[in-house]
């Protein structure tokens, strides 16, 4: 089946967060391209497996379908040679859940958890919600890409650092980090024992030349001190849906996990499994299309900005469908959200929220058609040379 991106959704009217959040009291003409949400329509084997769910009509209590764990198990070992038990493999609400779990459950109150700003900014939250010290280790803003200082990674380890809490992709910079870079990072984590709770939601968007490695499949050693997390949501654009897979190959780490999970931790929703076991079945031709689209909008982002919106720069994305613009030499008064909010109507996330080295950035969400795409961009050049003029 060909799939037509070009193709306009009306998502106003249909209680999306996206759309509605920043449209409200009667005003449409916001352009969001803000939250980690998809413009596009899911996969359609997903759609069909979702109707025939309903039309079955009765929504019990669920269980994962049985062969579930063997796709997600398959698709490791066929997408990067990892080899995982199905009993390694737990499902749960969300990788935001994930995290908060693996944070509650590992170490004792006080500790300190490492976390990479700017960076999604539930990672900078949810240490302080469970109680543990939250400690910043800043990536290194390049000319070309974010890197890591390796040393400053290291020196920021204390003998009360539980876990390391990595985003890989990276949101919001786009990093799709290589090989060397992880084993590097293991290799630290794995001398002082650290934990790595890596979270890999973007892990199937990423585009060409940058493939992912997930930080568990580096080796068994690195396997026993990591939880990966990761789910159909962004890949599949199903969000709302709900069901994420958490692997842990160290089996006294995932009884831990379990141990902590009743009473905390909802079941995953029928609809949510059996979208999952769509997706990661059948989703692949979908998945193949909307990779190639994604990278058109990129190509297409980094040209206009570079051309039309002087002051405004950004690294290239190698991965998610997230833009990370630089916008502290555009002379905007005020910080860029907001600026580009009331003056362009086009909503973007602010950058202070992803921590320190935020100030002064937006992250851009290109997963849209190529006209949302480019009316938002005229808009904001717009906006931009008014105030140059002004």
């Amino acid at each position: 089946m060909i799939y037509d991106f070009d193709q306009p959704i009306e998502r106003r009217g249909t209680d999306s967060i996206k759309w509605q959040l920043f449209n409200r009291e009667g005003n449409e003409d916001v352009l969001p391209l803000w939250v980690a949400d998809m413009d596009f329509v899911s996969p359609e084997p997903m759609i069909q497996a979702l109707q025939q769910r309903v039309a079955h009509g009765v929504f019990g209590y669920g269980l994962p379908p049985g062969e579930l764990r063997e796709v997600i198990q398959g698709r490791l070992a066929t997408l990067y040679g990892w080899h995982v038990e199905t009993d390694d493999i737990l499902l749960i609400p969300g990788v935001v859940t994930g995290f908060n779990l693996v944070c509650y459950a590992v170490g004792q109150p006080g500790d300190e958890v490492l976390v990479e700003p700017p960076v999604y900014p539930p990672m900078l939250s949810a240490p302080g919600d469970l109680g543990r010290r939250r400690k910043l280790v800043p990536l290194v803003e390049g000319e070309e890409r974010y890197e890591r200082d390796m040393d400053a990674f290291e020196a920021a380890i204390t003998e009360r650092t539980a876990t390391f809490l990595l985003c890989s992709p990276h949101n919001p910079v786009g990093r799709v980090f290589e090989r060397e870079e992880l084993e590097r990072v293991a290799e630290i984590c794995l001398r002082h024992d650290v934990l790595i709770c890596s979270d890999e939601i973007h892990c199937d968007l990423v585009f060409k030349d940058h493939p992912h490695t997930p930080t568990a499949a580096l080796s068994p050693e690195v396997a026993a001190q990591t939880v990966t997390l990761f789910a159909p949501s962004k890949t599949y654009n199903v969000p709302g849906l709900a069901c994420s897979v958490c692997v842990v190959q160290n089996p006294e780490l995932r009884a831990r996990l379990e141990a902590t999970v009743p009473g905390l931790v909802g079941h995953v929703n029928v609809m949510g499994l059996t979208a999952a076991l769509a997706a990661y079945r059948d989703g692949q031709n979908w998945l193949d299309q909307v990779l190639v689209y994604l990278e058109g909008n990129r190509d297409y982002l980094l040209e206009y900005v570079a051309s039309f919106l002087p002051g405004v720069r950004c690294c290239k994305p190698e991965g998610t469908y997230l833009a990370w613009l630089d916008c502290r030499a555009a002379a905007i008064p005020g910080n860029p959200h907001t600026f580009f909010l009331e003056r362009a109507r086009v909503a973007l996330n602010e950058g202070a929220d992803f921590g320190p080295g935020g100030e002064g950035f937006v992250r851009l969400n290109f997963a849209c058609p190529r006209a949302v795409l480019t009316q938002a961009l005229e808009r904001m050049r717009e906006a931009l040379d008014a105030e140059r003029a002004a």
